[in-house]
């Protein structure tokens, strides 16, 4: 082969690998590259991750148009199904590792089973929260601060919101499913569909067109919950209809206690996990707010935002390590198990290295698309230039976490983010912001120096090889 053909035969074989990766077909991640296996899964994954992000986004916009009362509802009842995103994610968890492990395991009939008993926990999980929430909802945002004009407006919308958990919860599980059985693919489809409806359907209720009459801030919960709806119709159809490797059957529903038991196991510490870590935010978020008042508090949020429209990305690929460390020990090939995160972690590094670098060098003209007031820009470039840094290690912990969560051992990266988070991170903030008297830029300095030490601890831990021993 001359040196001429052989850059055109890589773009070639890098243009087939996407090719690959977005065709939907399913891959037996248990043998072959592990390079391949982790590019396979990882760039449907991102684009997924870079989905779930647009619903707030649509939604703020247009509600944005209705009024302070309603963009506030929106914010508040957002809080309030943070409990509902919480129980989604544990329960997706358990169910991505259950899943990878029977597909492991070439049983696709028990990963069929594991995966409809994770749909009946998440609806038992589901009523016990949207009845109360739909029946209390003026009370609860009541307790959440709203006036009186806000919750006369807008208690519509929570109702809506609390009755739509069903299907809040059902999108991220079954999203969870796939990604088990190896089709990130089919989950990032299901999000595609979900937000084209939800951007068609929010300026025709809100607004209305025609003879139809604009629904307002009540417009903006069916558009969402519809198109949410529409989305894990098509999930279903897929599972009940499909070719895949775990397919759906009514009789399934029936309770299996064994594998219930099995899913809370797992499910719980993996809710709890991102309680711990979410919370952590909002103290640190009030931290600023005391020590530097409203123009730090808005760089924070500004630069925070910044920084998670960049993690989103990181965070699917970390996802990868889930699957290929749930399917591998499945099969029983340890080694490879170890090896696909070990190769997945040092991919997320040279991504996030790349953000670091760019957070460093053109923070002033990130921060200036957002703001144009001097004293919020300013702390908003000094928080992305001290955050940017971490972002490595930050890499490299999110992929240990996730190798964790996909071996079915959810307790271990709870713990770590228990310690890391609240023993050290928030007292670390405070003692520099509050006692140190360093205000806000304390607690940014807070922020990597917790996640660098989170992501050593997660490594030390994951190089000792328990969660290779854990049976689910």
């Amino acid at each position: 082969m001359s040196a001429n053909h052989a850059p055109t035969l890589r773009f070639q074989n890098i243009v087939s690998l996407i090719q690959q990766s977005l065709n939907g077909k399913e891959q037996d991640y248990t043998a072959g590259s592990i390079r391949r296996a982790v590019i396979l899964l990882a760039i449907p994954m991102m684009l997924e991750m870079c989905m779930e992000s647009v619903f707030a986004v649509v939604d703020i916009y247009f509600v944005s148009h209705l009024g302070s009362n309603a963009t506030s509802v929106v914010g508040l009842t957002e809080s309030v199904i943070t409990i509902v995103y919480s129980l989604a994610i544990g329960i997706s968890m358990a169910a991505t590792a259950t899943v990878a492990r029977r597909v492991g395991e070439k049983d696709p009939a028990a990963a069929g089973i594991a995966a409809m008993q994770s749909i009946l926990l998440a609806l038992g999980f589901t009523v016990a929260v949207s009845i109360p929430g739909f029946i209390y909802a003026a009370d609860i945002l009541r307790l959440m601060g709203a006036g009186k004009m806000a919750i006369a407006e807008g208690v519509i919308y929570t109702r809506i919101m609390m009755a739509g958990s069903l299907v809040i919860m059902l999108l991220f599980l079954i999203n969870g499913i796939f990604r088990g059985a190896g089709n990130a693919m089919m989950a990032m489809k299901s999000l595609w569909i979900a937000n084209i409806a939800n951007i068609i359907l929010c300026p025709l209720l809100i607004r209305g067109i025609g003879p139809l009459p604009g629904l307002g801030i009540m417009g903006a919960a069916l558009a969402t919950t519809i198109g949410r709806a529409i989305g894990v119709a098509y999930q279903l159809y897929f599972l009940f209809k499909g070719s895949g490797v775990v397919r759906f059957r009514l009789q399934q529903l029936a309770p299996q206690w064994k594998i219930l038991r099995s899913l809370i196991n797992i499910a719980w510490p993996g809710t709890l996990q991102f309680l711990i870590a979410s919370g952590s935010w909002i103290v640190l978020a009030s931290l600023v707010v005391k020590t530097g008042q409203s123009e730090a508090s808005a760089g924070y949020q500004i630069a925070i935002r910044v920084v998670m429209f960049f993690l989103l990305p990181a965070w699917g690929l970390s996802n990868a390590a889930a699957t290929l460390v749930g399917q591998n020990l499945g099969a029983g090939h340890y080694g490879r198990a170890e090896e696909s995160v070990l190769k997945t972690a040092r991919y997320n590094a040279i991504f996030m290295a790349i953000v670091s670098f760019i957070f460093i060098v053109f923070a002033p003209d990130i921060i200036a698309i957002f703001t144009r007031e001097p004293a919020v820009a300013a702390y908003a470039v000094k928080a992305l230039r001290i955050i940017g840094p971490g972002f490595i290690f930050y890499g490299v912990g999110m992929v240990m976490a996730n190798a964790f969560n996909g071996a079915g051992d959810t307790r271990t990266p709870t713990v770590i983010n228990f310690f890391g988070f609240w023993l050290f991170q928030i007292p670390l903030a405070y003692l520099l912001a509050v006692q140190w008297q360093m205000g806000p830029l304390g607690v940014f300095i807070a922020i990597p120096t917790a996640e660098t030490a989170i992501s050593v601890a997660a490594f030390i831990v994951f190089r000792r090889g328990k969660w290779k021993k854990k049976v689910i």
